[in-house]
């Protein structure tokens, strides 16, 4: 039996606040949250609005499905979705699996994909979990707090945008990122999917909740500090509990897409209190690693925020461009990912670095200085 407690009904004009909160958790990856937000908007013209609601009122036997959209960011920009094949996806998994979903998921709170959920839930009717698999994005999809609670991602359905779909059934999660990730590649770079779907006594245990709720939070906080002309930077760090790292003018970026996956690093030379420091930033997608004047501030899994110093507006590792003035903020990820567990799949030695993951704590950087 299914007791659902409904926290909201999402609407059209709700998703720009969404989107750009996505953007901030985002973490510099994720996608273009801009895209996801009218794929959402033309769903609920189009079907109605969206019941976010609380994960504690689905049945312990429940089937809940996570949805999201996967590939480069780059390619993301310019390849865009139909918006259906997120809901060919779903209803091929239901048809595999022999039985119906009875709620959806975000599967990582982060850019375009915290926003593609309500793509499905409006063309569905299905009620959307506040919630996600991760609290942030992250560049694969075995790198999920789902997957540290033994659920497998498979089966999985990946549709792409000429009507194409696969279905996966895999030995492990991580078999099934490089068997999803060439499909991606061949799709265009570019694909959507519904994959580990889970009991409802297994979602309670494996989410990151609050997260589309955070997102909606963070997205009015930025909007309400412009209206009033106040710090909107300020008021988003406030709102994180996070730590400005650094403060300065993007110098040079490079990037490249190799293997479906944005690779590079920024240089941010320092301005003001910063003036005569630079920060390096490397990422995968989303932003992995900070250093400072060589020294490492902030490693994965923690957070890398940066904002239009300006306007607040979160900056993508995909939308870095030379010469724009960034705040690089930093705040500690979610408690799940702090674990052995959850720094085997997304600490900075996952990724190739020969790094120690050292929790940031705000304030040890500001009492440390810039030099």
């Amino acid at each position: 039996m299914t007791d659902l407690k409904l926290i909201r009904t999402i609407d059209v004009p709700d998703l720009d606040d969404i989107a750009t909160g996505g953007a901030i958790l985002g973490t510099g990856g994720g996608g273009d949250p801009y895209i996801g937000k009218l794929m959402a908007q033309e769903a609920i013209r189009r079907h109605g609005a969206v019941s976010l609601v609380d994960v504690d009122g689905f049945a312990a036997d429940a089937l809940i499905a996570p949805v999201c959209m996967m590939g480069a960011p780059t390619v993301m920009t310019e390849k865009l979705p139909q918006g259906e094949e997120i809901v060919i996806a779903l209803r091929k998994l239901e048809k595999f699996m022999g039985r119906q979903v009875d709620g959806l998921l975000c599967g990582e709170a982060g850019g375009i994909n915290s926003t593609t959920p309500f793509v499905a839930a409006a063309a569905t009717g299905l009620p959307l979990i506040d919630g996600d698999g991760m609290g942030r994005a992250f560049p694969e999809l075995q790198m999920t707090t789902f997957g540290m609670h033994g659920v497998s991602a498979t089966p999985m359905v990946l549709g792409d945008d000429k009507g194409n779909s696969v279905v996966l059934e895999t030995i492990n999660n991580r078999w099934t990122e490089r068997l999803a990730r060439s499909a991606t590649v061949d799709m265009g770079g570019s694909a959507l999917l519904a994959f580990y779907p889970m009991t409802g006594a297994l979602a309670k245990k494996a989410i990151v909740r609050g997260t589309l709720t955070l997102c909606a939070d963070l997205g009015r906080t930025l909007r309400e500090a412009r209206v009033r002309h106040g710090d909107p930077v300020e008021a988003v760090r406030a709102a994180l509990k996070a730590e400005i790292i650094f403060n300065g003018r993007v110098r040079d970026v490079l990037r490249r897409t190799v293997g479906g996956f944005a690779r590079g690093e920024a240089e941010i030379e320092g301005l003001d209190e910063h003036r005569g420091h630079k920060l390096r930033i490397a990422f995968q997608n989303e932003f992995l690693i900070a250093e400072r004047d060589g020294k490492t501030v902030v490693t994965t899994p923690d957070m890398i925020t940066l904002l239009d110093a300006e306007t607040g507006a979160p900056v993508t590792a995909d939308g870095m461009r030379y010469g724009i003035r960034v705040v690089a903020l930093a705040y500690p990820c979610a408690e799940q990912w702090r674990t052995p567990k959850g720094l085997e799949l997304v600490g900075p030695r996952y990724f190739g670095y020969d790094l120690d993951f050292q929790p940031f704590t705000p304030g040890a950087a500001r009492q440390a200085g810039p030099a």
